[in-house]
Protein backbone atom coordinates (compact mmCIF):
# COMPACT_ATOMS: atom_id res chain seq x y z
CA UNK A 1 0.00 0.00 0.00
CA UNK A 2 1.52 3.37 -0.97
CA UNK A 3 2.23 5.74 1.90
CA UNK A 4 1.67 9.48 1.71
CA UNK A 5 3.12 12.32 3.76
CA UNK A 6 0.79 15.32 3.87
CA UNK A 7 1.58 18.75 5.27
CA UNK A 8 -1.58 20.45 6.47
CA UNK A 9 -2.56 23.91 7.71
CA UNK A 10 -5.58 24.66 9.84
CA UNK A 11 -7.42 27.28 11.80
CA UNK A 12 -7.81 25.56 15.16
CA UNK A 13 -10.62 27.78 16.43
CA UNK A 14 -13.50 25.41 15.73
CA UNK A 15 -11.62 22.15 16.30
CA UNK A 16 -11.43 20.36 19.65
CA UNK A 17 -7.73 19.81 19.07
CA UNK A 18 -5.96 17.30 16.83
CA UNK A 19 -6.64 14.00 18.56
CA UNK A 20 -9.80 12.06 17.80
CA UNK A 21 -12.42 12.29 20.56
CA UNK A 22 -15.97 10.92 20.80
CA UNK A 23 -18.62 13.33 19.51
CA UNK A 24 -16.03 16.06 18.91
CA UNK A 25 -14.89 17.78 15.72
CA UNK A 26 -11.15 17.22 15.62
CA UNK A 27 -8.45 17.42 12.96
CA UNK A 28 -7.84 13.67 13.13
CA UNK A 29 -11.53 12.78 12.78
CA UNK A 30 -12.00 15.03 9.73
CA UNK A 31 -8.81 13.72 8.11
CA UNK A 32 -9.78 10.10 8.73
CA UNK A 33 -13.23 10.57 7.23
CA UNK A 34 -11.93 12.29 4.10
CA UNK A 35 -9.04 9.87 3.52
CA UNK A 36 -11.38 6.90 3.77
CA UNK A 37 -13.79 8.52 1.33
CA UNK A 38 -10.97 8.99 -1.17
CA UNK A 39 -10.02 5.35 -0.66
CA UNK A 40 -13.69 4.36 -1.12
CA UNK A 41 -13.45 2.57 2.19
CA UNK A 42 -16.85 2.60 3.86
CA UNK A 43 -15.50 0.83 6.96
CA UNK A 44 -13.14 3.77 7.61
CA UNK A 45 -10.32 1.46 8.69
CA UNK A 46 -7.50 3.57 7.21
CA UNK A 47 -5.71 5.37 10.04
CA UNK A 48 -4.16 8.81 9.85
CA UNK A 49 -1.03 9.39 11.95
CA UNK A 50 0.07 12.88 13.00
CA UNK A 51 3.46 14.25 13.99
CA UNK A 52 1.91 15.19 17.32
CA UNK A 53 -1.17 16.66 18.93
CA UNK A 54 -2.26 20.26 19.10
CA UNK A 55 -4.79 21.51 21.64
CA UNK A 56 -8.19 23.01 21.05
CA UNK A 57 -7.76 26.49 19.56
CA UNK A 58 -4.13 25.99 18.47
CA UNK A 59 -3.42 26.63 14.79
CA UNK A 60 -0.96 25.10 12.33
CA UNK A 61 0.91 26.16 9.22
CA UNK A 62 2.88 22.94 8.89
CA UNK A 63 1.42 19.99 10.75
CA UNK A 64 2.45 16.68 9.13
CA UNK A 65 0.43 13.47 8.87
CA UNK A 66 0.82 10.19 7.01
CA UNK A 67 -1.47 7.39 5.88
CA UNK A 68 -1.54 4.41 3.52
CA UNK A 69 -3.93 4.10 0.59
CA UNK A 70 -5.00 0.85 -1.10
CA UNK A 71 -4.01 2.26 -4.49
CA UNK A 72 -1.60 4.88 -5.81
CA UNK A 73 -2.71 8.42 -6.60
CA UNK A 74 -0.40 11.07 -8.06
CA UNK A 75 0.65 13.39 -5.23
CA UNK A 76 -0.74 16.56 -6.78
CA UNK A 77 -4.00 14.80 -7.64
CA UNK A 78 -4.30 13.65 -4.03
CA UNK A 79 -3.69 17.19 -2.78
CA UNK A 80 -6.47 18.49 -4.99
CA UNK A 81 -8.75 15.66 -3.94
CA UNK A 82 -8.17 16.30 -0.24
CA UNK A 83 -8.72 20.04 -0.55
CA UNK A 84 -11.93 19.57 -2.53
CA UNK A 85 -13.33 17.55 0.39
CA UNK A 86 -11.81 19.38 3.36
CA UNK A 87 -13.76 22.04 5.27
CA UNK A 88 -12.64 25.62 4.75
CA UNK A 89 -10.60 25.69 7.98
CA UNK A 90 -8.32 22.84 6.88
CA UNK A 91 -5.98 22.64 3.87
CA UNK A 92 -3.45 20.23 2.41
CA UNK A 93 -0.37 22.36 1.72
CA UNK A 94 1.83 19.64 0.22
CA UNK A 95 1.62 15.92 -0.54
CA UNK A 96 4.36 13.45 -1.36
CA UNK A 97 4.58 9.69 -1.64
CA UNK A 98 7.14 8.34 0.83
CA UNK A 99 8.83 5.07 1.73
CA UNK A 100 6.89 2.51 3.74
CA UNK A 101 9.09 3.07 6.80
CA UNK A 102 8.33 6.79 7.04
CA UNK A 103 6.40 7.75 10.18
CA UNK A 104 5.16 11.30 10.72
CA UNK A 105 5.73 11.09 14.48
CA UNK A 106 8.70 8.80 15.03
CA UNK A 107 10.90 10.21 12.23
CA UNK A 108 10.83 13.80 13.45
CA UNK A 109 14.01 15.65 14.42
CA UNK A 110 12.18 18.60 15.94
CA UNK A 111 9.45 21.18 15.63
CA UNK A 112 9.06 24.91 15.34
CA UNK A 113 6.28 26.78 17.12
CA UNK A 114 5.35 30.43 16.75
CA UNK A 115 3.41 32.43 19.34
CA UNK A 116 1.81 35.68 18.10
CA UNK A 117 1.24 38.60 20.47
CA UNK A 118 -0.65 41.75 19.48
CA UNK A 119 0.22 45.01 21.28
CA UNK A 120 -3.06 46.92 20.93
CA UNK A 121 -4.79 48.85 23.70
CA UNK A 122 -7.99 47.00 22.87
CA UNK A 123 -8.55 43.62 21.24
CA UNK A 124 -8.63 43.87 17.45
CA UNK A 125 -11.78 41.96 16.36
CA UNK A 126 -9.95 40.67 13.28
CA UNK A 127 -7.04 39.28 15.33
CA UNK A 128 -8.87 37.99 18.39
CA UNK A 129 -8.79 34.35 17.24
CA UNK A 130 -5.23 34.43 15.96
CA UNK A 131 -3.14 36.53 18.36
CA UNK A 132 -2.98 37.03 22.11
CA UNK A 133 -3.56 40.72 22.79
CA UNK A 134 -1.17 41.93 25.49
CA UNK A 135 -1.61 45.64 26.13
CA UNK A 136 0.89 46.01 28.99
CA UNK A 137 4.33 47.55 28.56
CA UNK A 138 7.06 45.06 27.77
CA UNK A 139 10.82 45.38 28.04
CA UNK A 140 11.78 43.46 24.90
CA UNK A 141 15.48 43.48 25.75
CA UNK A 142 14.77 41.68 29.02
CA UNK A 143 12.76 39.05 27.12
CA UNK A 144 15.55 38.56 24.57
CA UNK A 145 18.05 38.07 27.38
CA UNK A 146 15.77 35.58 29.16
CA UNK A 147 15.21 33.61 25.95
CA UNK A 148 18.88 32.65 25.86
CA UNK A 149 18.42 30.74 29.12
CA UNK A 150 15.93 28.40 27.40
CA UNK A 151 18.46 27.24 24.80
CA UNK A 152 20.08 23.88 25.46
CA UNK A 153 19.13 20.63 27.17
CA UNK A 154 17.05 21.19 30.30
CA UNK A 155 14.50 19.55 32.57
CA UNK A 156 11.25 21.37 31.75
CA UNK A 157 9.17 19.96 34.63
CA UNK A 158 8.22 23.52 35.72
CA UNK A 159 6.96 24.18 32.18
CA UNK A 160 4.74 21.11 31.79
CA UNK A 161 0.98 21.21 32.35
CA UNK A 162 -0.45 19.31 35.29
CA UNK A 163 -1.56 15.82 34.31
CA UNK A 164 1.22 15.45 31.75
CA UNK A 165 1.55 11.71 31.15
CA UNK A 166 5.22 11.77 30.20
CA UNK A 167 7.89 10.52 32.61
CA UNK A 168 10.77 12.29 30.87
CA UNK A 169 10.70 16.09 31.10
CA UNK A 170 14.10 16.67 29.49
CA UNK A 171 13.96 18.46 26.16
CA UNK A 172 16.42 20.37 23.99
CA UNK A 173 15.67 23.86 22.72
CA UNK A 174 17.74 24.66 19.64
CA UNK A 175 16.82 28.31 19.24
CA UNK A 176 14.39 30.96 20.54
CA UNK A 177 13.72 34.29 18.85
CA UNK A 178 11.68 37.42 19.43
CA UNK A 179 10.66 38.94 16.10
CA UNK A 180 9.10 42.41 15.93
CA UNK A 181 6.50 43.39 13.33
CA UNK A 182 5.96 47.15 13.85
CA UNK A 183 3.62 47.42 10.86
CA UNK A 184 1.30 44.89 12.52
CA UNK A 185 1.92 46.09 16.08
CA UNK A 186 2.85 42.51 16.91
CA UNK A 187 5.74 40.54 18.35
CA UNK A 188 6.24 36.82 17.74
CA UNK A 189 8.10 34.29 19.85
CA UNK A 190 9.59 31.45 17.76
CA UNK A 191 10.71 28.24 19.49
CA UNK A 192 12.74 25.45 17.83
CA UNK A 193 13.30 22.22 19.74
CA UNK A 194 13.57 18.47 19.53
CA UNK A 195 10.15 18.11 21.13
CA UNK A 196 7.77 19.91 23.47
CA UNK A 197 5.75 18.85 26.48
CA UNK A 198 2.02 19.40 26.79
CA UNK A 199 1.46 23.19 27.03
CA UNK A 200 5.22 23.82 27.27
CA UNK A 201 5.35 26.57 24.65
CA UNK A 202 2.37 28.38 26.16
CA UNK A 203 3.88 28.21 29.65
CA UNK A 204 7.28 29.42 28.42
CA UNK A 205 5.50 32.30 26.68
CA UNK A 206 3.67 33.26 29.87
CA UNK A 207 6.94 33.25 31.84
CA UNK A 208 8.67 35.41 29.20
CA UNK A 209 5.81 37.91 29.34
CA UNK A 210 6.12 38.07 33.13
CA UNK A 211 9.83 38.77 32.73
CA UNK A 212 9.04 41.44 30.14
CA UNK A 213 6.68 43.17 32.60
CA UNK A 214 9.31 42.84 35.36
CA UNK A 215 7.17 40.52 37.47
CA UNK A 216 10.02 38.01 37.41
CA UNK A 217 13.81 38.45 37.48
CA UNK A 218 15.41 38.29 34.05
CA UNK A 219 17.12 34.95 34.74
CA UNK A 220 14.24 33.34 36.67
CA UNK A 221 14.03 30.60 34.05
CA UNK A 222 17.26 29.14 35.44
CA UNK A 223 15.63 28.92 38.87
CA UNK A 224 12.55 27.24 37.38
CA UNK A 225 14.75 24.56 35.84
CA UNK A 226 16.17 23.84 39.29
CA UNK A 227 12.95 23.78 41.35
CA UNK A 228 11.09 21.46 38.93
CA UNK A 229 7.73 22.69 40.20
CA UNK A 230 4.84 23.66 37.93
CA UNK A 231 3.33 25.75 40.75
CA UNK A 232 6.27 28.13 40.33
CA UNK A 233 5.12 28.90 36.77
CA UNK A 234 1.33 28.69 37.04
CA UNK A 235 0.29 30.81 34.04
CA UNK A 236 -0.44 29.48 30.55
CA UNK A 237 -0.74 31.79 27.54
CA UNK A 238 -4.00 31.35 25.57
CA UNK A 239 -4.16 28.68 22.87
CA UNK A 240 -5.28 30.99 20.06
CA UNK A 241 -1.90 32.71 19.80
CA UNK A 242 -0.02 29.48 19.13
CA UNK A 243 0.92 27.96 15.75
CA UNK A 244 2.71 24.73 14.87
CA UNK A 245 4.86 26.19 12.12
CA UNK A 246 7.19 23.40 10.98
CA UNK A 247 8.02 19.77 11.63
CA UNK A 248 11.62 18.82 10.87
CA UNK A 249 12.53 15.47 9.31
CA UNK A 250 16.08 16.37 8.32
CA UNK A 251 18.84 17.17 10.82
CA UNK A 252 19.90 20.12 8.67
CA UNK A 253 16.47 21.77 9.03
CA UNK A 254 16.87 22.45 12.75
Amino acid sequence: MPRYKVTIAYDGTDFAGFQRQPAQRTIESVLTRVVNKIAKNEAETIEVFGSGRTDSGVHAYGQVVHFDLPFAIPAEGLRHGLNSMFPLDLMAVAVEQVDDDFHSRFNTHGKQYRYKIARNEFVDPFKRRYTYNFKYNLDLELIKTAMKDLIGIHDFTSFAAAGNSTKDFVREIYDVQLIEYPELNEIHFVFNGNGFLYNQVRIMTAVLLEIGTKKRPVHDILRLFEVKNRLEAPLTAPAHGLYLEKVFYDQSDK
